[in-house]
């Protein structure tokens, strides 16, 4: 599950965000706990607990004390928001303007989206 790449706890925490784009993990649904998520991946306890901890501090999970974590109410959205809005600035737009450069038009653009490849 991880790569050399990025940090542990920053894969854990995508991971997790992952899951709930893409609706593994349902809003208000319990998520493992920090020493679960440690035990079963065979990580450092502190490590699961820093990538959870990202996640509350952005909103994705909240804590019900006693009882464990929780995806919020409203993450999916704001999450499915927050990559389409990476998706057009890191894709859309440098492709635009490389197309603009090369002299491709945007209908063409729209056309072959559209029809795929000729």
């Amino acid at each position: 599950m991880f790569d050399d790449r990025s940090p542990i706890y920053l894969q854990i925490a995508n991971g997790i965000k992952d899951e709930v784009v893409s609706g593994t993990l349902k809003e208000d649904e319990q998520v493992m706990s920090t020493n679960q998520y440690a035990a079963f991946y065979r990580i450092n306890p502190a490590t699961a607990a820093k990538g959870f901890a990202q996640l509350v501090d952005e909103g994705v999970l909240y804590k019900k004390r006693g009882i464990g974590m929780f995806v919020s109410p409203d993450a999916r959205a704001r999450l499915r928001n927050q990559r389409r809005e990476r998706f057009f600035a890191d894709v859309v737009d440098p492709m635009l303007a490389e197309a603009r450069m090369v002299g491709v038009e945007v209908d063409e653009i729209v056309a072959y989206l559209k029809e795929g490849p000729r």
